[in-house]
């Protein structure tokens, strides 16, 4: 009883930490959120609501996310297909 009262609150953190990772992974590494997050940042550039060089910078940032975020999927997709092939 008292093991549980002492882990209690060391697993709830460690819960908690992994929902914020889970929450923050898909912030970065989710596509269709960057494919808006794109969009978005076309649409306020061209309002002029953005200069140039920021415009560049954040693009290039995003399509790097979205290049890993891609690579991530066809992984997820190579392990899928290798689970089945074993089955």
């Amino acid at each position: 009883m008292i093991h549980k009262l002492v882990t209690a609150p060391i697993n709830l953190v460690i819960k908690i930490g992994e929902k914020v990772k889970e929450e923050t992974d898909k912030e970065l590494y989710d596509l269709p959120t960057i494919q808006q997050k794109l969009i978005q940042l076309q649409m306020m550039y061209e309002l002029g609501e953005i200069p140039e060089e920021a415009y560049k910078a954040k693009e290039e940032e995003l399509l790097t996310r979205y290049e890993v975020a891609k690579q991530l999927e066809i992984e997820q997709w190579e392990q899928m297909a290798q689970r089945r092939e074993k089955e």
